[in-house]
């Protein structure tokens, strides 16, 4: 990782994460810690992405889908005996919707290229649904 993905990085965990770690929150209605394990997101060549697939990638679906599990008493229920944390990470190389999430030990684990099918939002949303619905 080079100046400019450190950079962007840094920046985007400074300005954009914090945001978004709030809507995190508000969509479980409850604070799940969430790991995210940046040095495996940053992207040679792709800085000047970060800030918009980042966001697509990861944190949207997954805002979306905690939205879906927990808009109800039994989701939200389900969630917090389900789930203790969220890891965001890239090292596996999914880079499909339905491959990219996993429920093990009560840790919720996104694993995605962090730039690749950037726009698929929908289909990491509903992949990540699918999995939770399965598995809480």
């Amino acid at each position: 990782m080079g100046l400019a993905e450190r950079r962007a990085a840094k920046a985007y965990q400074d300005d954009r994460y914090p945001l978004l770690l709030k809507q995190v929150q508000e969509a479980a209605q409850t604070e799940i810690p969430l790991e995210v394990k940046w040095d495996t997101l940053a992207t040679d060549g792709y800085a000047g992405s970060y800030d918009e697939t980042w966001t697509k990638v990861y944190f949207t679906p997954l805002i979306d889908a905690l939205k879906s599990i927990c808009r109800d008493d039994m989701g939200r229920d389900a969630l917090r005996e389900g789930v203790q944390k969220i890891v965001i990470q890239n090292t596996t190389g999914a880079y499909y919707g339905d491959r990219w999430s996993s429920l093990h030990d009560k840790t919720l684990t996104l694993d995605h290229e962090p730039v690749t099918n950037a726009d698929n939002v929908k289909e990491r949303t509903d992949g990540l649904i699918e999995v939770l619905e399965k598995n809480l």
